[in-house]
């Protein structure tokens, strides 16, 4: 199995609607579930910060990670922005049958 759950902050809504608009017209994801409120706690240029930002969460394949990360850094305002990836060990045969033939 192939498919891959994308981990991706943002600063913004605005910028993480933008991000998923732009890797899902690019065909490198699937789908794009964005979340409009988290909170982060993290160590920035030595020093503790916080901040509200927007995840979202994207599925696709793993062949496409590193089209995925070269991406975002391209379009994203963060100098150093988020992006995780998280294999997928199983699910539904249909979507995950769906993720791999919308991103071929």
């Amino acid at each position: 199995m192939d498919v891959i759950v994308v981990l991706i902050t943002a600063g913004s809504i605005e910028e993480g609607e933008r991000i998923a608009g732009s890797l899902i017209d690019s065909h490198l994801v699937a789908c794009v579930n964005v979340v409009p409120s988290v909170k982060s706690i993290f160590i920035w240029e030595g020093k503790t910060d916080q901040q509200t930002e927007v995840l979202l969460i994207a599925k696709s394949r793993k062949a496409l990670l590193n089209q995925i990360i070269e991406h975002v850094k391209k379009i994203h305002s963060y100098s150093v922005p988020e992006v995780i990836a998280i294999p997928v060990i199983g699910g539904s045969e249909d979507y995950l049958k769906w993720v791999e033939e919308t991103t071929s």
